[in-house]
């Protein structure tokens, strides 16, 4: 028991570490299937061990200046509101169905990074438009040197995004990590790096949220597993980050599209076929 919750919290920091999302996608079905933890409080656990283990792969980020910090504050802010809301639309929605539609929306989430990785226009972390080349000229656009520049349009937008993003997260019960990084990619033109580090940032708080209202809600949290996982967690986010840093941007897009659609395709294998 010990050394498997050590060993699956690793899975987990690797995951978030190589690709800043994906934790709590893996965290769940791992405490649920590989340490019999229920699924209420695995829910807990994953988000402790989850926000614990991004915050160790965040401080060196926001060091060597990673993250960026307004639009994830942008991000993190509208996403803790949106999240209630899909929690309660989740509520009204088959929970098969809400796999379905899970697995649909990291297919379509995988095509998006992958085209973007295959057709890059502009260097990374300036917004291209969809048709030509050229600086962005959609809500969000960037600098020659990458600098968002950070408009009342652009604002907007990002908290818009955000706001599906919580939705999108509370609706499907995941951290959002795979929601994030795409979405900060697509939308405001973020360089990939910068997006895992600035998605990293974003589940710190997000997490924190979580584990509160999971707390005040009455439900158990094991705050021994929670602690192995986040030890594993450690090691996997500090070797998922000297990864991360080996590999080009399109290299780590394709990377983070292929594991989306293997995520995908093992949800709709546990959802229909079993």
């Amino acid at each position: 028991m010990f050394g498997l919750a050590i060993l699956f919290g690793w899975v987990v920091g690797f995951a978030l570490g190589l690709t800043g999302g994906g934790g709590g996608i893996f965290a769940v079905p791992l405490l649920v299937y590989g340490l019999a933890v229920a699924p209420r409080e695995a829910v807990g656990i994953s988000l402790a061990s989850v926000g614990g283990t991004a915050l160790f792969g965040t401080v060196p980020r926001l060091v060597r200046g990673e993250v960026e910090l307004r639009t994830g504050l942008l991000f993190a802010v509208a996403g803790m509101l949106g999240a209630p809301v899909g929690s309660y639309v989740s509520t009204l929605v088959p929970e098969n169905m809400l796999l379905v539609m899970f697995a649909g929306l990291m297919f379509v989430v995988a095509q998006r990074m992958w085209s973007k990785a295959c057709n890059p226009i502009l260097p990374s972390g300036v917004c291209p438009t969809e048709s030509e080349p050229g600086p962005d000229r959609s809500a969000c656009q960037r600098d020659a040197d990458g600098k968002l520049r950070l408009t009342s349009r652009c604002a907007r937008l990002l908290v818009l995004v955000g706001l599906m993003t919580g939705v999108l997260s509370g609706l499907f019960g995941v951290g959002g990590g795979f929601v994030i990084v795409p979405a900060l990619v697509i939308f405001s033109g973020m360089a990939i790096h910068q997006a895992v580090g600035t998605s990293l940032f974003v589940i710190v708080l997000v997490s924190i949220s979580g584990v509160a209202s999971h707390l005040a809600n009455g439900n158990e949290l094991s705050w021994e597993t929670t602690l192995q996982f986040m030890v594993g967690g450690f090691a996997g986010m500090w070797l998922g980050g000297i990864v991360a840093k080996r590999l080009k941007g399109p290299t780590l897009q394709k990377t983070f599209s292929i594991a989306v659609v293997l995520v995908a395709i093992f949800v709709i294998f546990k959802t229909v076929v079993l």
